[in-house]
């Protein structure tokens, strides 16, 4: 089905004269797209990866015409690729490719295009800090940024470092300077608003990429402020978002801004006590779970499962029913199915904490340590299976989230049998090897571990 319809967009496209109009003008038009990246939406993970080859080859030709552009977009193809499967070498190819790119037209002295090379960079650079939890990458987008004049800042530049001023924000717990952050979004979104009416499809979904780095960004100063209004806002601003878009030709981005409006209805839902707005954000979050399959974007389905996880875990600890968290248990595993192809990223590491959290809150629910024997188990046979020096975080993820079991069957029997001791040092192992990688928000859920520990020693 899905194939079909990428067919029937591709010629609506052709037939209306969308290919020159929409895709990077004068691009290659080998491929499926042709070029026109508002296409790659519609493209599974297998075809997309034939795309990014073809667009290696086109701007690996000798002779190519405008082989800054080519390259750029090369780099624009590979860098969806790494979002849908959270590859690193899918990354890091973008980045050489954006890289060169920036090279030849800094020599050609091409300012303009230039421009949209560095916005790439930028957002190359942020996708790894979200899928590796390396926050220097955050610091490395906003010097690159900083390298074009002000006199070539379009709407994109302007949008991504807004996004990029409350991220530090948020890191530094200054509530004011994220807000003014927000702010700062309102003139690019509205100048790419008004380029969606003159370019159509790639404008379209840059303006839906931009919104819900907005959204995701309002949620999160909303979430630190516990402010009801500002969840509001966030919850209408991501259903306008979805409503501008097609889920049959612009899947992912609506899936997106869906799945965010649940998100956001699930944290009203907690500020307010009300368990019906938390079964409505995981009505939507369930819509916006229909709409991507694992084949089509294994990254963005194995997200909306965890979101969905997370949604059902909160109607549990609203409501005390442990059906719902095994719901949000089988949420989690059909997440982690995805996420332990690629082991390091960071969210895996979310998935796998909330997941113990519920088995735990189960166990306490029910008094049955035989749930917690099982988790235990499993961790112990990951531990055991992964060693250390093969792949350190996956490691450390599996130390931490033993460490939480330890914690849990303390907390359940009121009895600490030395566990709490293990729990320690398995954190403390944790903490020492995500600082030696420089994975910063793996690094601070360990130390709130550690503390948690403390208190309870101190108790």
């Amino acid at each position: 089905m899905r194939e079909a319809m990428f067919e029937f967009g591709r010629d609506l496209k052709r037939l209306f004269g969308g290919e020159a109009e929409g895709g990077f003008k004068g691009g290659w038009r080998e491929g499926l797209t042709g070029g026109d990246t508002s296409l790659l939406e519609l493209l599974d993970v297998r075809l997309l990866t034939n795309e990014a080859r073809s667009a290696d080859i086109v701007a690996g030709r000798i002779g190519a015409k405008d082989r800054g552009s080519r390259l750029l977009e090369a780099a624009v193809v590979w860098r969806e690729l790494a979002r849908r499967v959270g590859d690193a070498a899918a990354l890091r190819k973008g980045a050489a490719q954006a890289e060169a790119a920036a090279k030849i037209l800094e020599a050609e002295r091409r300012h303009d295009i230039l421009a949209a090379v560095r916005c790439e960079q930028a957002v190359l650079a942020m996708l790894g800090a979200d899928l590796f939890g390396d926050e220097g990458l955050i610091a490395a987008a906003s010097a690159t940024l900083a390298l074009t004049p002000a006199q070539h800042r379009g709407p994109l530049c302007l949008a991504l470092s807004a996004g990029l001023e409350g991220r530090a924000a948020l890191a530094a717990n200054d509530s004011d300077r994220a807000l003014s952050a927000l702010q700062a979004y309102e003139a690019p979104l509205r100048a790419l608003a008004a380029a969606k009416r003159v370019k159509g499809g790639p404008a379209r979904l840059l303006l839906a990429e931009q919104r819900a780095a907005r959204v995701d960004l309002m949620l999160a100063c909303a979430a630190r402020l516990k402010d009801r209004a500002l969840t509001e806002t966030a919850i209408a601003e991501a259903k306008a978002g979805a409503a501008a878009l097609d889920p049959d030709f612009e899947p992912l981005a609506w899936s997106r801004l869906e799945g965010l409006r649940g998100a956001a209805l699930v944290q009203l839902g907690e500020l307010d006590g009300e368990l019906s707005r938390i079964a409505d954000g995981i009505s939507a979050l369930t819509a916006a779970a229909e709409c991507v399959t694992p084949d089509h974007s294994p990254m963005d389905w194995a997200r909306t499962q965890a979101a969905l996880g997370a949604g059902l875990q909160a109607l549990g600890e609203a409501s005390t029913n442990e059906r719902a968290y095994e719901q949000a248990v089988s949420a989690y595993d059909r997440a982690t199915h995805i996420l332990r192809v690629q082991p390091a990223l960071a969210l895996r590491a979310v998935v796998a904490n909330n997941r113990a959290l519920c088995l735990a809150r189960c166990a306490e629910l029910t008094a049955d340590l035989a749930v917690l024997d099982a988790a235990e188990l499993a961790f112990k046979a990951e531990l055991a299976s992964a060693p250390g020096g093969r792949d350190p975080a996956s490691w450390a993820v599996a130390q931490m989230n033993l460490a939480r079991l330890y914690e849990a069957r303390v907390e359940i029997t009121g009895r600490d049998d030395g566990r709490l001791a293990r729990a320690g040092a398995a954190l403390a192992s944790a903490f020492d090897v995500f600082s030696e990688l420089g994975l910063r928000s793996l690094t601070d859920l360990a130390a709130q571990g550690l503390q948690r520990l403390k208190q309870a020693h101190a108790v």
